[in-house]
């Protein structure tokens, strides 16, 4: 199997810890981005992984490349154009605390790219998965004909098409609002991924359930499954993950999936001890395509892909460095933590 995601990755400031910004007068820096997080963590998973961006040929570019590659992805497809890699500060939350994210990507390299310069025939050659999300195409409107070009070279390759809707309010700036854009790219999806809001921001889709209200009642989910399902004929199998925000420390976490044939609910994790959740919803993508690639039934890859998920919550940083075995262990133990020795 070979994968291959496109998007935007940045350069990620955070303040150490749990520290406000510049409480000390430092940042930790390191990379990071929705489609380039699934890319690693398929490598990390024994999947052939290629990731297609574009990044400035400047050191900063060059060690975002290298951040990537180390991990065994492919980025041989990357272009190195335009004058600035994207960036984001984080300010990690705790207790009753959010997190906060700020954007700092305006004229980045990948924004401002159009459909010619990639050579889609060498990126889709031999790939039979594409992975995109929605954030790609919030960030301007040469991204969104990009994303555009993209699933329907692909689509024409008869390769399967996943779309993490990923809605961020911050980014559609530029005229158009998420459902026109999201509308054209949802055409040539098979898996749409994503939680209720962005289900309802992203797409467009009504339902009774507001955004971040609806806890663990799995079954309120089924509603806005089949109402997508409905909307996009084209598409395959919908995933919600189920987020429970205790607090920005204590989170239940776990998905449901339909693929119009049966409605799937996962095992649940409550997570009570959070790092970093930046990062857990690619992880949650990734363990889908992988667990559809190696186990075959829904039901063990929406398990396999909670269970990713819900480790990627004990690693700082964007990127989901968890391995099969990992997953396995966590699925067969239920998470007691104990030194594997």
């Amino acid at each position: 199997m070979k994968v291959v995601t496109f998007g935007e990755i940045m350069l990620r400031l955070k303040s150490p810890g749990f520290e406000r910004f510049l409480q000390s007068p430092m940042l930790e820096a390191t990379f990071g981005g929705g489609e380039a997080n699934v890319a690693v963590s398929l490598a990390c998973l024994g999947i052939n992984s290629s990731y297609v961006t574009a990044v400035p040929d400047n050191p900063i570019g060059r060690a975002c490349i290298g951040e990537l590659s180390r991990y065994g992805v492919d980025t041989s497809k990357v272009l190195k154009t335009g004058k600035r890699l994207g960036t984001y500060y984080l300010e990690q939350g705790a207790c009753q605390r959010s997190s906060v994210v700020i954007y700092d990507r305006e004229h980045s390299s990948v924004s401002e790219t159009t459909a010619e310069q990639y050579d889609w025939e060498k990126i889709f050659e031999d790939v039979s998965w594409f992975h995109i999300s929605g954030i790609t195409p919030a960030i301007s409107a040469n991204a969104a004909n990009v994303t555009i070009a993209a699933v329907s070279f692909a689509k024409n390759k008869e390769i399967q098409i996943s779309c993490d809707l990923n809605y961020r309010s911050k980014l559609w700036k530029y005229g158009k609002k998420a459902p026109e854009v999201m509308s054209e790219v949802m055409k040539y999806v098979d898996v749409a991924i994503g939680n209720e809001e962005d289900c309802q921001k992203s797409l467009g889709i009504e339902t009774k359930i507001l955004p971040n209200t609806a806890g663990f009642n799995e079954d309120a989910y089924k509603e806005i499954t089949e109402k997508v399902l409905s909307t996009y004929p084209n598409l395959k199998k919908v995933a919600i993950t189920l987020r429970q925000s205790n607090s920005a420390d204590i989170n239940g976490w776990s998905a449901v999936l339909n693929n119009r044939k049966e409605y799937l609910k996962s095992v649940r994790y409550d997570i009570n001890d959070v790092v970093d959740r930046v990062g857990s919803g690619d992880a949650f993508a990734s363990g889908l395509i992988y667990g559809f690639h190696k186990y075959g039934g829904d039901k063990e890859a929406l398990n396999f892909a909670i269970a990713a998920s819900c480790l990627k919550h004990s690693v700082p940083g964007d990127l989901p460095l968890i391995t099969e075995t990992e997953v396995l262990g966590l699925l067969k133990s239920g998470g007691s933590g104990r030194v594997q020795r």
